[in-house]
């Protein structure tokens, strides 16, 4: 377990290195161990998958937005190892390296794989992908209540942010870390609202390139 230092003073304790931990941090410089990790048991969610922790939350959050007349669109969950070098080299290949690793993950080192990460959308297709999503249906809904079941916006907005988690803004991209370390993330945000990613709440160096 890894003691962290959470801003306001107080001190709690969150595992961020096992692979298979709720609250593990991944980013350029912290990639999984072992690096073909697989998340066990996995939910199916129409075409995609989450860890069933993370997939229980994620189906009350679906039908609470649905409540509002809101529907939220699955759109990539669960990758493993192979799904994402496969994904990463076709970025590669498609807008050359530097690009590719300022919007996908490289094997081994993306939230994907640990099946807590879900990217999501508009039954409309609106925005897909894209910045503007956070104004649409879904958009601004995640943004206002997926912290109610325990998922933050990962990679938020903002330069500063960026240079951080390594990241562009992805107001799309989901990760479950349950409402214990969102209400800790939320509290220390009140004592110092540039708190706002994993990396700095737990006191990591920023990660904007792979280390190799």
């Amino acid at each position: 377990m890894a003691p962290t230092a959470v801003a306001g003073g107080t001190t709690t304790t969150y595992d961020i290195d096992s692979a298979s931990s709720l609250t593990v941090v991944v980013n350029k410089h912290r990639p999984l161990d072992p690096p073909s990790y697989v998340p066990k048991p996995l939910t199916r969610i129409k075409t995609e998958q989450l860890r069933t922790d993370a997939a229980q939350a994620y189906q009350q959050m679906v039908k609470a937005a649905k409540a509002d007349r809101v529907n939220i669109v699955t759109i990539s969950g669960y990758r493993s190892y192979d799904h994402q070098a496969s994904l990463y080299d076709s970025y590669v290949q498609q807008y050359g390296q530097e690009t590719a690793d300022t919007i996908a993950a490289r094997p081994g080192h993306s939230e994907h794989q640990t099946g807590l990460a879900m990217d999501v959308g508009n039954s409309s297709g609106a925005c897909a992908l894209q910045d503007c999503f956070e104004d649409t249906p879904v958009g601004a809904w995640v943004a206002e209540h997926a912290d109610e079941y325990g998922f933050i916006i990962r990679y938020p907005d903002g330069d500063e942010n960026q240079k951080i988690t390594g990241y562009d803004y992805e107001p799309w991209h989901l990760r479950y870390v349950g409402p214990d370390l969102v209400e800790d993330m939320q509290d220390a945000a009140k004592v110092d609202p540039k708190v706002d990613t994993m990396e700095e709440f737990f006191g990591l160096a920023p990660a904007p390139d792979y280390l190799y």
